[in-house]
């Protein structure tokens, strides 16, 4: 299994950029006849999937099948039991929980993983991530001050400081989030698609995106 390297804390040699040659496909991910365990339990078998710049893949299914063990084996976070995935373009993973530091400000986030990922990390760069999530009025209280939305919407921001090419890995991402916050989501995933990104999410919830998605349903195994 190789991709690359996903956000801040999953860095691993395992998951080094690949080295394309001339003629190579065209960048993207290549999940082939994975197998997912979880609990000890197999929750889904053979799944393959292929996805290039400027598609989105919608996961569906019920609890249990495997949909958030997917993305966090596609982010590196988790072994596969059996089969093959590759990326080739930065992958960053939002999942369910926020992965955020409760003692410092959304802003001080947002500072040390652009720091901890490489990515430009000035006043600039962070009001910008922030106000694309309309999160730049609370961004200066300490994280366990804010509600469950607030947090949603500044972890999300983290996305927008990101290379262009990445494959973004979403677990539910809209949850939480009014009305207002879910436009601004359906935007910052439309713009993402439009500049050649790639995006791979789990939801319940519809997403008002302006590209057509596809849908990859897991069935489930039990």
């Amino acid at each position: 299994m190789s991709a690359t390297q996903p956000d801040n804390a999953n860095k691993s040699p395992a998951h080094d950029s690949l080295v394309r040659d001339a003629g190579a496909p065209p960048a993207g991910l290549r999940v082939d006849g994975v197998a997912l365990v979880r609990g000890g339990r197999l929750v889904q078998n053979a799944l393959s999937l292929a996805m290039v710049a400027g598609e989105v893949t919608l996961l569906r299914g019920p609890n249990g099948s495997g949909k958030s063990t997917l993305l966090r084996t596609i982010a590196g976070r988790l072994p596969a039991a059996a089969g093959t995935i590759e990326c080739d373009v930065p992958v960053l993973y939002i999942g369910h929980a926020d992965g955020l530091s409760p003692a410092l400000t959304g802003r001080q986030n947002l500072a040390d993983w652009a720091m901890l990922n490489g990515l430009a990390n000035d006043d600039v760069a962070i009001d910008a991530a922030l106000d694309r999530m309309q999160a730049r009025a609370f961004a200066d209280l300490p994280v366990r001050r804010l509600s469950h939305g607030q947090r949603r919407r500044v972890a999300l921001a983290r996305l927008t400081l990101g290379p262009s090419s990445a494959l973004w890995l979403l677990d539910e991402p809209n949850s939480g989030l009014d009305a207002a916050s879910s436009i601004a989501l359906d935007d910052l995933i439309s713009d993402h698609l439009k500049g050649g990104g790639m995006v791979l999410a789990a939801t319940h919830l519809p997403l008002g995106i302006t590209h057509s998605p596809r849908t990859l349903v897991l069935e489930d195994m039990a």
